[in-house]
């Protein structure tokens, strides 16, 4: 028993780590001056070059249907990354990064229309409240805000959301079979590549950066990709989905704060109170599905 709570702790203490590496995410992404399919390609690859070491020994092996399914999933990664990225760019970091966590909504929705789920009371409410909370967070782009073009990023962060979605789902029969390593370094080089085509697509310079980039390029790969999602993902064995789910709209907080205190970005009030309405929804989403 002093065992598993104290494991407990230390599974709270990764969470509390991981969502602190994963607000690092936008900002990292605005202090780069690469292209955004260039970041998010290097982010991944990095990522899952420095993963590699622990494939060996962890086991796992994949029929042809798991392979298909995983390959699936990380296109649909690449494609969260890749219009998440522009998003960035585009709008305030509050909206962005708070519109993207609405994966869960979707997660739910998906569930409904794909697996023959069913929606209780409470997670109908939700959802309904965080669409209240988007369509005032996105009319913050009606009303002068400074970013470029807010209602362009807000619509890519939400696509973003849809596809790390569509991630979630498409993978989450093969993880009941296939243990972590395994399966991310599957839909990391599926993902990879994908954000490689991308790149070579839109003519994104993949060589030639300076230092500078570089270590950004890593920092991605560190911080919101090692110490933040796959932390995450090594807690959900210790702590309920819930803690973990209601932890993670800490993210926008904690990303709205760093660019406010780094880029002098603060938020307008709609977004501030459509962001509070979207984080109460996606809280009342995670409680009720648990």
């Amino acid at each position: 028993m002093t065992a598993r709570f104290g494991q407990r702790r230390v599974a709270l203490a990764a969470v509390g780590v991981a969502v602190a590496a994963a607000s690092t995410s936008a900002i990292l992404i605005r202090l780069s001056a690469a292209p955004e399919p260039a970041m998010a390609f290097y982010r991944v690859c990095f990522t899952t070059l420095l993963l590699l070491p622990l494939a060996r020994g962890s086991g796992g092996s994949f029929s042809r249907r798991d392979l298909l399914v995983a390959g699936v999933a990380g296109l649909a990664l690449a494609a969260h990354f890749a219009t998440w990225f522009a998003s960035v760019d585009l709008t305030t970091v509050a909206a962005s990064v708070t519109l993207v966590q609405t994966q869960p909504l979707f997660v739910a929705a998906g569930a409904v229309f794909l697996l023959g789920a069913t929606l209780g009371r409470r997670t109908v409410v939700g959802i309904a409240l965080a669409i209240a909370g988007v369509v005032v967070l996105s009319a913050d782009g009606l009303s002068g805000t400074v970013a470029p073009d807010p209602l362009l990023g807000n619509a890519l962060a939400l696509v973003g959301a849809v596809a790390a979605a569509a991630y979630v789902l498409s993978g989450r029969s093969v993880r009941q079979r296939v243990p972590l390593v395994p399966y991310v370094l599957v839909v990391y080089t599926v993902a990879a590549l994908g954000l490689l085509a991308v790149a070579l697509a839109t003519d994104a310079a993949l060589l030639g950066y300076p230092p500078r980039e570089w270590a950004l390029f890593l920092g991605m790969a560190v911080g919101p990709g090692i110490l933040g999602h796959t932390l995450i993902n090594w807690a959900l064995e210790h702590v309920e989905s819930t803690v973990v789910s209601v932890s993670l709209v800490g993210e926008p907080v904690g990303s709205a704060t760093l660019a406010a205190l780094l880029f002098g970005e603060v938020p307008g009030i709609l977004t501030l109170a459509g962001g509070a309405v979207v984080v109460a929804g996606i809280v009342l989403v995670a409680v009720s599905r648990e």
